[in-house]
């Protein structure tokens, strides 16, 4: 087994809001599930497909991929804050070969990754400079979104690329599922919020803890059923997680980028990365999902989902 995958919703919110203890219990048993899952297969190198939140990727420069070569932490939400481990010279030659294939990938060399690109490489880890690791952006949050499709071709390169190596790579998939969270929207932004979404990098501590009070305040409301957000949608959810199961990458294909946003909220989008990281998976070979978890959780604004899957 040289290949292997994980892929799981990330929250921001994990430690700064109170779910129920009994579904505090069954995330972390979820997340201990990853841990020896992980710790199982000794991954030589992780090919982790991230979104980002207006954290490192903005308007001035938004490309719906883009594949690190070096990558940096940005910190927020108490996440990895500090350089990241990446083989340069293997992600070079893995962004080469995507661009052989026809599809047109940005490269970075200067990358930097927010909690949703590495929440669940430090869950499983602890930290980001044990295993090597190419962070990969897979757009998630920013119009105009490419086609589902593409996203899986895109998976597809990458999982050529590493079918035949002689690396243990295990994929990573962070983001989804269903969620609506208070980030705005460049249609509807305020004038200061599209100069944000256009050019926000490197906000003072001061703006940076605002912001992430606002998400913060917006989940304990959300629990209350305060919130004026949408509402989470497990049936959404479930229908993806059964193509997820099926094997069947294209059937990805079908969905829309308006359909997600009207049933499963703007940031449902995230589930992009899984898409990326099981069409890459799928390119090594048929696949098992060997465990799942669900749970609608609306302190975390999640449809929470986490599943790992091996070759047969």
């Amino acid at each position: 087994m040289a290949q292997a995958l994980v892929c799981m919703s990330h929250s921001p919110l994990l430690e700064h809001t109170d779910p129920p203890v009994d579904v505090r219990q069954a995330v972390e048993a979820a997340f201990e599930h990853v841990r020896r899952f992980a710790a199982d297969f000794q991954p030589d190198i992780l090919v982790n497909f991230g979104p980002d939140h207006y954290n490192g990727f903005f308007y001035d420069l938004m490309p719906p991929f883009c594949i690190g070569y070096e990558a940096h932490g940005t910190g927020d939400y108490g996440s990895w804050d500090g350089p990241i481990s990446v083989p340069t010279d293997l992600a070079q030659d893995l962004a080469q070969h995507v661009i052989s294939q026809d599809i047109d990938a940005a490269i970075s060399r200067r990358m930097e990754v927010d909690h949703g690109a590495v929440q669940p490489a430090e869950i499983i880890f602890g930290r980001l400079d044990v295993v090597p690791m190419i962070p990969i952006f897979v757009n998630s949050v920013a119009r105009p979104f490419t086609k589902m499709s593409r996203v899986r071709r895109f998976g597809q390169a990458i999982g050529e690329f590493f079918r035949d190596s002689d690396k243990r790579v295990l994929f990573l998939g962070s983001g989804g599922l269903s969620h609506d969270p208070p980030v705005p929207q460049i249609a509807t932004a305020t004038p200061e919020q599209r100069a944000f979404l256009t050019n926000g990098r490197h906000p003072t501590p001061e703006a940076r803890a605002a912001r992430q009070q606002r998400t913060i305040d917006t989940a304990v409301a959300f629990a209350k059923g305060e919130a004026d957000i949408m509402e989470l949608n497990p049936e959404w959810d479930r229908a993806f997680l059964d193509v997820v199961r099926s094997g069947d990458v294209e059937r990805f294909d079908a969905y829309t980028a308006d359909e997600m946003d009207a049933a499963a909220g703007h940031s449902s989008h995230e589930v992009r990365t899984w898409v990326a990281a099981y069409s890459a998976l799928r390119a090594c070979g048929e696949y098992d999902v060997t465990y799942e978890f669900y749970k609608p959780i609306r302190e975390y604004i999640a449809g929470f989902g986490v599943t790992t899957a091996v070759l047969q």
